[in-house]
């Protein structure tokens, strides 16, 4: 028997931006969400293969004797150097995609009728190629530097530095399927509902 087709959704959007109050939304309409970033450290400290590669890129230190992940170790690593940053992100991205791949197929299986991958660097990583669909969220800079010094108890320029290092949100918008502007003047609710719509047209006709 052929197996069900997984609809893959995927959702980005710089930080601050507010990606992970849709996905709640979302959650509520009883679509499951995939947060690559939780799921990335989860791999980093429980997948054989990629612990692996990332002991042969960066060596034995790159893990505690424990066996955890030496995070502030590699950060200081890879932070410093570009290449080696790419070369992380060059075992980590497959490895995430792989795991959300089989996770969505799993989701589609019980039932739901497509599923979300949350992910910050999902254009940049080239993995927004992998999902049928795309969703951007996007909000003014002073609103997302506001949000992330709450959240996060950093400066403005901190913040701003963070956002610089990321894709400028305007060369995000040609790859979105649908835009989401978590600006606190357009309904979130509204948007989100709307979209699911859109989207179950799309599958279901």
């Amino acid at each position: 028997m052929e197996p069900i087709k997984s609809w893959r959704v995927g959702i980005t959007g710089g930080i601050g931006t507010g990606k992970t109050t849709v996905c709640q939304l979302f959650e509520i309409l009883g679509i499951p969400v995939y947060d690559a970033d939780y799921w990335a450290k989860w791999l980093i400290g429980h997948d054989p293969t990629l612990k692996a590669g990332i002991t042969a890129l960066l060596g034995a230190d790159a893990y505690l004797p424990d066996g955890s992940y030496n995070r502030p170790w590699v950060a200081q690593q890879v932070f410093s150097d570009p290449a080696q940053l790419q070369a992380l992100n060059h075992l980590v991205h497959p490895a995430v995609e792989k795991h959300s791949a089989a996770w969505s197929q799993e989701m589609t299986e019980k039932g739901a009728p497509y599923t979300l991958k949350e992910a910050a660097l999902m254009i940049e990583s080239g993995n927004h190629r992998k999902m049928d669909l795309l969703i951007l969220v996007t909000a003014p800079e002073e609103l997302r530097i506001q949000r992330v010094i709450q959240r996060d108890g950093i400066t403005p320029e901190q913040v701003r530095a963070r956002i610089n290092a990321q894709m400028p949100e305007a060369e995000k918008i040609p790859f979105a399927h649908f835009i989401i502007q978590n600006d606190g003047a357009h309904s979130l609710v509204k948007q989100v509902w709307e979209i699911n719509q859109q989207i179950l047209q799309k599958i279901f006709g």
